[in-house]
């Protein structure tokens, strides 16, 4: 089940998990575009389901996992693909972000996960045969976030609930690991303007929704068996670059031949 499946990087991942073999529930809060998804995911042979609700309202993504046990047969992977912050609330500092805003950033990218995450685990230790959960965060839950502070604090907890997941349910066959995104090309960041955001990267380029899909897809399958609680960083090396820049030095001159 890919929740946030109809859009960006959530498209991304529908389509190369279902290319990889997968039967897939789309959860959106666009009915028109899961449905189109879907429509798509049908004409090329696979086996989809949409699913429309929003994530923040108590039950849906209850309803969700639901839904895809009895319409598809079982759940083996749960997707978690919804968040942000830009889109939804303004980008303030933290003495200026009022508690409704702080709310919504996380019902959006924390309290939702969360709900998922048990509705998936009660379902995989149901069936007894164990299941994946990938979850789509940031690097701001791993650096400081100016003018994005829930964003950063919710991204920082999914980690934790992942570690969290990793170490209790292990024995159960249960995995959760994270991808902690940089800057990625989809149509919010475009939007966004965040083109402007290559300066500080070290590869000179926002990542594609194709290369967190293939992580992801990593992530979901057999591939990744002996690894669990942990998070891939995917952001062009923001954040294993130095602070300050590294003065070009002639040591031969300092020291001598």
């Amino acid at each position: 089940m890919i929740g946030g499946g109809g859009g960006g990087i959530g498209t991304a991942i529908t389509r190369r998990l279902t290319a990889a073999g997968a039967a897939v529930a789309v959860a959106d809060a666009d009915g028109h575009r899961a449905e189109a998804m879907v429509a798509e995911l049908a004409a090329g042979g696979a086996r989809a389901i949409a699913l429309v609700g929003d994530v923040r309202q108590q039950g849906v993504v209850e309803g969700f996992v639901a839904r895809t046990v009895g319409e598809l047969g079982g759940v083996d992977v749960l997707v978690t693909v919804v968040g942000g912050q830009v889109a939804f609330v303004p980008a303030v500092p933290l003495h200026e972000m009022r508690d409704e805003d702080w709310e919504l950033v996380f019902d959006l990218n924390l309290h939702y996960v969360a709900r998922a995450v048990r509705a998936a685990i009660r379902a995989f230790l149901e069936q007894g045969t164990g299941g994946t959960i990938v979850s789509v965060g940031s690097v701001t839950g791993i650096m400081g976030a100016p003018n994005q502070a829930a964003y950063g604090a919710a991204k920082a907890g999914l980690l934790s609930l992942a570690r969290t997941v990793g170490a209790e349910y292990a024995r159960s066959g249960i995995r959760m690991n994270v991808l902690a995104c940089g800057g990625i090309a989809t149509p919010v960041t475009t939007a966004a303007g965040s083109s402007t955001e290559t300066d500080g990267v070290p590869l000179g380029r926002l990542g594609s929704t194709q290369e967190v899909a293939d992580a992801a897809l990593f992530f979901a399958s057999s591939q990744s068996s002996y690894v669990t609680g942990q998070a891939l960083v995917i952001d062009g090396g923001v954040t294993v670059q130095g602070p300050f820049p590294t003065p070009a030095v002639d040591w031969r001159a300092i020291t001598g031949p």
